[in-house]
């Protein structure tokens, strides 16, 4: 162990996570001009770091060791040329970390342009800004994209799920005039409801589209943000109101597919928006940053923490996130 290297865990090989995680030490990353360096409090993981891992639907590996995952929240310890001194010793959530990047924030230390390190308030602890990144800003993104939601009514398919439960904060801080969340058991209704949805369905048990319905008056909604097209496509046509939008950010399976009845699309106006944020030009993320910023600066943002781990024990938090069984984020805590 020196003073330039850290510990992290990595992979050099795509493939399940106890084969291919490593724990070990690497060297210490410095920040270039424009960039940061964080020393990371906590490492959020998301499902796109699973399928990096994996190669789902053909990913590559881009780096011949990777260091995974995107979202992490920390303090600001060094910075390189062009960036204000003040900012060394900053709070920070991180998100895009691993993004083009070998060095996500599986690890001691993480390097981003410092515009990827955005303040976290006091209150807001490290692991709730490690929750932040990819699923706020895709819940953000399918919700406001197509303009101000004060008034309308939400549907969101999977409420518990770290995407679902920002899109239930988010709307209710947007001004939603009512959110109704899915969820098919019962500790995922918990979380919907602590998130702040008017209505919970047990997709399991109920009929979604007659029970939205009624819901709302017959009225339907004007935003859907979809978490499983193939699955709710069919009962997302039949509550949608005219000149709504269903904002796709997931699927079931790489080879899922949908039939859409083109006539009837075109006849009530719909858009269907498909939410990828890692290609999201750079202002659109600098948008939606910083209306997450100003909601937790309002205090309307709470992510729901499912699980922590260890460093070590990554590859079990990737098992434990693959699985589908987690309600919540999942979190790698490296420090207090």
């Amino acid at each position: 162990m020196t003073a330039d290297d850290m510990r992290a865990v990595w992979y050099e090989r795509q493939g399940p996570a106890r084969e291919v995680l490593q724990t070990g030490r690497i060297a210490r990353p410095q920040p270039g001009p424009g960039e940061v360096r964080v020393r990371i409090h906590a490492s959020g993981i998301n499902p796109s770091d699973v399928k990096r891992r994996t190669g789902y639907g053909g990913m590559p590996m881009e780096f011949p060791r990777v260091v995974p995952h995107q979202d992490g929240a920390g303090v600001i310890d060094a910075i390189g040329a062009g960036v204000p001194g003040a900012r060394v010793g900053e709070r920070v959530w991180l998100y895009e970390t691993q993004h083009g990047r070998a060095i996500g924030t599986a690890a001691e230390y993480a390097v981003v342009p410092a515009r990827q390190a955005l303040p976290l308030p006091q209150a807001v602890s490290f692991e709730a800004g490690a929750a932040l990144g990819i699923p706020y800003m895709t819940a953000h993104r399918a919700l406001f994209a197509d303009g101000p939601i004060a008034g309308l009514d939400v549907l969101v398919p999977g409420g518990a799920g770290a995407v679902g439960n920002a899109a239930i904060q988010l709307a209710k801080w947007g001004g939603a005039a009512s959110v109704i969340a899915t969820v098919s058991r019962a500790e995922q209704e918990t979380a919907a409801r602590a998130a702040g949805a008017d209505h919970v369905i047990d997709r399991k048990r109920e009929d979604v589209a007659a029970r939205v319905m009624a819901l709302t008056g017959n009225r339907g909604v004007d935003r859907i943000v979809e978490i499983s097209p193939e699955q709710n496509f069919a009962a997302a046509l039949k509550v949608l109101k005219v000149n709504g939008v269903v904002s796709i950010y997931a699927m079931d399976r790489a080879d899922a597919a949908i039939s859409a009845p083109l006539l009837a699309l075109l006849r009530n106006a719909v858009t269907l928006r498909w939410i990828y944020i890692y290609r999201l030009p750079q202002a659109l993320k600098d948008q939606s940053v910083g209306d997450i910023g100003r909601a937790l600066s309002d205090g309307a943002l709470e992510p729901h923490i499912g699980a922590r781990f260890r460093l070590d024990q990554v590859a079990e938090a990737h098992d434990r996130l693959d699985s589908g069984t987690l309600v919540g984020k999942a979190v790698v805590v490296l420090r207090d």
